[in-house]
């Protein structure tokens, strides 16, 4: 279930250092998360993202936060508590430290990356959690390419980008580094759409999403994400195919935003 999330954030993610000019610093996102169970679309968790400023004795970051929880009548089937956030340049989102702490019906896997721009490196932790219920650690250095970025800051990244120009077929390219691994995903520009949302009735920028040579995600005709075509590009409907089913991300309220 682990892979439900990613796919489900995935939908909302050539990045390079494009200026934040969509994100505000203490912005909040709700959607209803839902999977296709017997062939009902079923409403199974929550999915919140949140923005905050972050002092550090340097600088102030930009933390990105993303957090999925089963609603409570689904806790006893499968209980989800997860967490995905990246801390951000606040101007190019570029990414200096990554968190992920996975609880999943007994399932736990905590993975950390920080990232060193310098060398194309990042450092990787890794903790998960033995039968016997005590905790393994593995650390690794892992050279990546030098616009790879974490999940969350990619999710938040791709709002940035200029559709308002874009042509249909038009793609973008970008890279994700997720369990280790550097994912290679396009993203296809399919048009224009109206569509029906809890904030009205929205023009959206429509996006078809791909991974070269992964399970996780198969076809831009089944992985689509559409973002409101004006100058905050919310996300607000998402729907995925992964290979245990498919899902669907609905937008239920929006604050702080930037514009």
């Amino acid at each position: 279930m682990q892979y439900l999330t990613f796919a489900a954030l995935l939908v909302f993610s050539f990045l390079g250092n494009a200026q934040n000019t969509a994100v505000s610093m203490n912005e909040t996102l709700r959607f209803t998360a839902a999977y296709n169970m017997s062939g009902i679309m079923t409403d199974i968790a929550e999915l919140t993202m949140e923005t905050r400023p972050v002092k550090t004795s340097k600088a102030t970051l930009l933390r990105l936060k993303c957090t999925a929880t089963t609603y409570s009548k689904w806790d006893t089937f499968f209980k989800i508590r997860d967490l995905y956030e990246s801390y951000v340049h606040p101007t190019t989102l570029q990414p200096y430290l990554y968190k992920r702490d996975i609880n999943e019906g007994g399932y736990y896997k905590f993975m950390q990356y920080t990232f060193l721009k310098k060398t194309n490196t990042v450092q990787s932790l890794k903790k998960k959690r033995r039968g016997d219920g005590s905790i393994w650690e593995e650390k690794k250095v892992i050279t990546i390419g030098k616009h790879t970025q974490d999940i969350v800051s990619t999710l938040y990244g791709i709002r940035n980008l200029d559709l308002e120009s874009a042509q249909i077929g038009q793609t973008y390219p970008l890279t994700v580094i997720f369990d280790n691994l550097e994912y290679h995903i396009t993203l296809s520009y399919q048009g224009q759409e109206i569509r029906t949302t809890k904030l009205g009735t929205k023009n959206c920028h429509k996006l078809g999403i791909t991974i070269k040579n992964s399970q996780v995600l198969k076809g831009a005709q089944n992985n689509l994400i559409w973002l409101t075509a004006d100058a905050n590009k919310i996300p607000v409907y998402a729907k995925f195919k992964i290979a245990v089913g498919n899902g669907e991300l609905k937008l239920n309220a929006a604050s702080g935003l930037k514009n």
